[in-house]
């Protein structure tokens, strides 16, 4: 490790520690509106973007995937949603130009979070599709979009509706009850409790899937990446690397409000 930790700056402030144990214990709701959502046409117009092999990818499905740069790095992370036949939505945690036809803004999101998301949001749309949404699929109702999606490591939702009835959508969920608004703090401590990685921080724009543990994504890996280090979690047990030793490099840290340390 290259630096001391310095606890006081990384304490969570106390209402993001609430935030992050209403979830953990119920459910937390976050606004994730800022992602980018490219769409594309065409299998042959989205494949060459990500790593996925989309043929087994059917209407109503999502899968996590890469974008990689021409040296087999990682750009950054994201989803695949396939709408219909010819139709795939890509959502990124950035905005850039990804290709295809950026729609970023158009949509309202909001994160639901927890193991009492389901039964809030069985509230809103009703239990059968509730129950029927299976883990990376989404369906549509009426105006809204809902998959079965998460980053804390809980039960959990994306809910997506036009940007001009997100505040309908949000008053909605409040009314229903049994959660809590959380702000980005409470986010990322709960995906880094999770083991997710946050790639516009993390990453340094020279690791390779192989590094990060995720060549399982990329389409006929075999022989393809090779491994100098390797992106792993830990539990610190001292309070201070020694100053003289550099064995590691630590991309995110916060204490934990689950363990309690």
């Amino acid at each position: 490790m290259r630096r001391k930790r310095r606890l006081p700056a990384l304490a969570l402030a106390v209402s993001a520690r609430e935030e992050h144990l209403a979830t953990r214990r119920a459910a937390g709701l976050f606004d994730f509106s800022f992602m980018g959502l490219y769409e594309f046409r065409g299998k042959s117009e989205v494949q060459p973007v990500q790593t996925r092999d989309l043929d087994a990818l059917r209407p109503g499905q999502i899968a996590y995937t890469l974008l990689l740069k021409d040296d087999g790095s990682v750009l950054i992370d994201a989803t695949v949603w396939r709408l219909d036949g010819e139709r795939f939505w890509l959502f990124t945690g950035r905005r850039s130009a990804f290709g295809g036809r950026d729609r970023s803004g158009e949509y309202a999101i909001l994160a639901l979070q927890g193991p009492a998301s389901g039964r809030i949001l069985a509230r809103l749309i009703g239990s059968e599709p509730v129950q029927a949404l299976k883990y990376f699929h989404f369906l549509q109702i009426d105006n809204l979009i809902a998959a079965r999606l998460g980053f804390s490591g809980e039960l959990g939702y994306e809910l997506m509706v036009p940007a001009a009835e997100a505040s309908g959508l949000r008053e909605k969920l409040l009314n229903i009850g049994g959660l809590r608004e959380c702000s980005w703090a409470a986010a990322d401590s709960l995906r880094i409790e999770s083991g997710y990685v946050l790639f516009d921080r993390e990453i340094d724009g020279r690791a390779n899937p192989r590094e990060l543990g995720l060549d399982r994504l990329v389409r006929d890996r075999k022989g393809k990446f090779g491994m100098s280090r390797k992106l792993v979690g830990l539990e610190i047990a001292g309070r201070e690397a020694p100053a003289d030793v550099s064995v590691a490099h630590v991309t995110s840290e916060c204490d934990s409000p689950t363990l309690g340390k």
